[in-house]
């Protein structure tokens, strides 16, 4: 990087918060996809807004590729630097919970608030804030809102999506837009909030998000759902659906996934099962009640050979940090984790679960399958060795089997990773080539340049 560069980024955001040695830049070189790093010419990391709008307009000026990075924790390779020569701007010097209104039940935020603080702080104040991406702990909402994350909750309550109200972010020229608002309704100008949202980086740099927030749930129940074999569970997941009944969970782990938590956690499930189904109702107590009951019976009719009611919140507790310890677990037993997204609809979790069953077994490789089957979102994991030439090629032909097969239900790509570098060749697949042209012209109007995270999502 030009040296009279580095002192310009310094005279901005101060000396302090500018990393140009190799050592401080080389982690955020990385996200949690499998992809090559690629290390920054220069980490950014603003406290203000006016510092972050006046960044962009300095990396646009000089053509440097800018990539956003929140914590890095996404799947799809949205956070790896773009080339040598780009800079990384980090968010988290924007950390402040700006506004919780309790009367008009709305947040204002800057981009670098942990989701599960935010979440918390909400809580505090008698509301939900429902999207619980597995990530939460660490996860930035800039970063959920730019992948439209998702979570276990995301069959009853929706995604990140479902709760923007509005955005206020910078052009590559360093000029600020804002789009929706704090009311209930808002007609004005272009939805360019919607369009921010899931936009993974390639349109605009995120400088504040007004979220709905909703009145928390009066009552809840969970429970777990023991079967033999993973047809018998997944079948049971489509007929719950079938009979109109939406959990606010609805999850599902493979024989192979409930070992290896229980070694993990010893939380005490059923190593002997095929697969468990976790599932919790909420809202008014009386039709809680109603429903839990409704799918214990829809269990028993599927075969479940033991239905274990969550008797406290300690318990509760429990079964969703079980369903949470899933990847990290996994994670633990091979060098490399290949975590996949592929999302079918409801009714084809059945055929989904057994396809990928037989593509781990046609190409010798280990999955655990877990995910959020009540809304079709499946993550196959897989667990390998990328030193191992040899069985990574395999592996890599088993996720284009996986994402051919998603397609081929009436799938997606991605519920709620994004596409990023890990998924865009085949981003034509699930589109069209006259789609992905309509969004490199869009792309272009708005950053003529391309340094707006250039190259992800529908390539160059």
């Amino acid at each position: 990087m030009n040296k009279k560069l580095v002192c310009e980024f310094e005279n901005l955001v101060g000396r302090e918060n500018v990393m140009a040695e190799q050592a401080d830049r080389q982690a955020y070189s990385y996200d949690s996809a499998v992809l090559e790093p690629v290390v920054p010419a220069l980490v950014v990391r603003p406290e203000t807004s006016a510092q972050l709008g006046k960044t962009v307009r300095l990396c646009n000026e000089n053509g440097l590729p800018l990539t956003v990075r929140g914590a890095g924790t996404n799947l799809s390779g949205g956070t790896i630097p773009a080339a040598p020569n780009a800079v990384v701007v980090t968010t988290n010097g924007l950390s402040g919970i700006i506004e919780i209104n309790s009367e008009d039940m709305y947040a204002v935020v800057e981009p670098g608030v942990i989701t599960a603080q935010f979440a918390a702080a909400v809580a505090a104040k008698g509301l939900f804030y429902p999207p619980d991406p597995g990530s939460q702990t660490v996860s930035t909402l800039g970063g959920n809102v730019a992948e439209n994350a998702g979570g276990l909750r995301g069959l009853k309550y929706g995604v990140t999506k479902d709760y923007v109200m509005g955005i206020e972010f910078f052009d590559v020229n360093g000029e600020l837009v804002k789009s929706g608002s704090k009311t209930v309704k808002c007609a004005t100008g272009f939805n360019l909030s919607d369009l921010m949202v899931g936009s993974e980086g390639l349109l605009g740099v995120f400088s504040r998000i007004i979220f709905k927030l909703i009145p928390p749930p009066k009552d809840s129940r969970a429970m777990m759902a023991v079967f033999d074999s993973v047809e018998k569970a997944s079948e049971t997941v489509s007929a719950i659906i079938a009979e109109q009944i939406v959990p606010c969970t609805l999850e599902f782990l493979d024989n192979f996934t409930i070992r290896t938590v229980e070694d993990f956690r010893h939380a005490g499930l059923p190593t002997d099962a095929g697969a468990l189904l976790l599932i919790e109702v909420d809202g008014h107590p009386a039709g809680v009640e109603d429903d839990a009951e409704k799918i214990r019976k829809i269990c028993e009719q599927k075969g479940a050979g033991k239905i274990q009611r969550a008797g406290s919140a300690a318990e509760k507790d429990l079964i969703w940090q079980a369903r949470r310890d899933a990847l990290p677990a996994l994670a633990r037993l091979k060098p490399t984790t290949v975590l996949e997204d592929a999302t079918v609809p409801r009714s084809r979790i059945p055929e989904m679960v057994k396809k990928i069953r037989d593509i781990g077994e046609k190409y010798h490789i280990d999955i655990g399958t877990f995910g959020h089957a009540g809304d079709g979102n499946l993550h196959p994991t897989i667990l390998t060795d990328k030193r191992d030439k040899d069985e990574f090629a395999r592996v890599e032909q088993a996720i284009d089997e996986i994402f051919e097969a998603a397609l081929a239900m009436g799938g997606t790509l991605s519920g709620e990773h994004g596409i990023g570098l890990a998924k865009r060749k085949y981003l034509e697949g699930e589109t069209s080539r006259g789609t992905i042209r309509y969004s490199r012209r869009l792309k272009e109007t708005f950053d003529p340049v391309n340094i707006l995270n250039p190259g992800k999502v529908i390539g160059d």
